[in-house]
């Protein structure tokens, strides 16, 4: 008991993988059938649900009502920047390039992260932490691009631009929001202070439906039994049980290392999309795959 307690953060983490894991497939497979913007708002509401039941329970509070305005400003923010601006060009990949290329392209999150931190914060890049970037590019570039069947020199990107650029996007939308949620999560609990970024990405996402009119197709698509069973699922372990966690491995160890170990999720996607997607996995795409995680472990050291 001594040992999980002292190591807290690091088991939250690796719990945030696995759950990130689930919620992208299932999300994957809920985007493909009713679009990215209605699984957006409707995974928001209902891990909000999830959210203020289990609050509730533990705290005695439905609602944050005891969060400071510094905890809602930041938090705020980062709700509206990690799940409207990243999640929205995050969840537009999946339809594109599916979910285990857009978490390959996801571990750039730290990287990213160390640089909006170096603006923001800032705290130094040393050579390690170039390295570590470099090494993580390189395991993407190993895993999207492929040899030329008539000239074995030259290579092509056998994905689409646009849809590693969605993906680029989710991962600049995370990073940030995990540097702001760092700034606004102080000494307040992690549930309450998700179930702030949800609020916020919730009135993002209504704002964006409203200016676009899309109300009518969000309704339509709570008809859609097997959309709905996905997008509870990917809801209960995402916003849910996987921001949560996140938190609390950001709150509990190094963010350095929570990242690290949260970013293992293009690894073990592997299997499930083998098993359950029938999806053919290339030994360079598992290559890439590992040494972009060791790239982002590296760039921790």
């Amino acid at each position: 008991m001594g040992f999980f307690q002292s190591h807290l953060g690091e088991f939250a983490a690796l719990l945030t993988a696995i759950f990130w894991t689930i919620t992208a497939l299932a999300f994957e497979t809920a985007s493909r059938r009713i679009g990215s913007l209605a699984v957006n708002i409707l995974r928001l509401v209902t891990g909000f649900l999830f959210l203020s039941i289990f609050t509730l329970i533990r705290r005695n509070m439905l609602l944050p009502v005891d969060a400071s305005v510094e905890n809602w400003l930041w938090l705020t923010l980062s709700g509206l920047v990690g799940f409207v601006f990243g999640d929205l060009f995050l969840f537009k990949s999946y339809t594109i390039i599916g979910s285990r290329f857009s978490m390959l392209i996801m571990t750039l999150v730290p990287p990213i992260t160390a640089f909006f931190s170096r603006i923001m914060l800032g705290e130094r890049l040393m050579p390690v932490h170039f390295l570590g970037m470099s090494l993580t590019f390189f395991g993407i570039a190993l895993a999207i691009f492929s040899r030329d069947g008539k000239d074995a020199v030259k290579l092509s990107l056998k994905l689409s631009p646009k849809g590693i650029l969605y993906a680029f996007g989710g991962a600049v939308g995370q990073a940030l929001g995990l540097v702001l949620s760092k700034r606004g999560l102080t000494d307040y609990d992690p549930f309450a202070a998700t179930q702030i970024r949800i609020i916020a990405g919730i009135a993002g996402f209504g704002l964006l439906v409203s200016v676009m009119g899309r109300w009518r197709k969000i309704i339509l698509a709570l008809s859609d039994l097997r959309s709905m069973t996905s997008l509870t699922t990917g809801s209960f372990f995402g916003p849910f049980l996987g921001v949560s966690f996140s938190l609390i491995a950001v709150k509990f160890t190094e963010a350095g290392i929570a990242s690290t170990i949260m970013a293992l999720v293009p690894v073990f996607i592997i299997i499930p999309a083998v098993l359950f997607y029938k999806q053919k996995v290339t030994i360079p795409e598992i290559a890439g795959s590992v040494i972009s995680v060791i790239g982002v472990a590296v760039f921790f050291l």
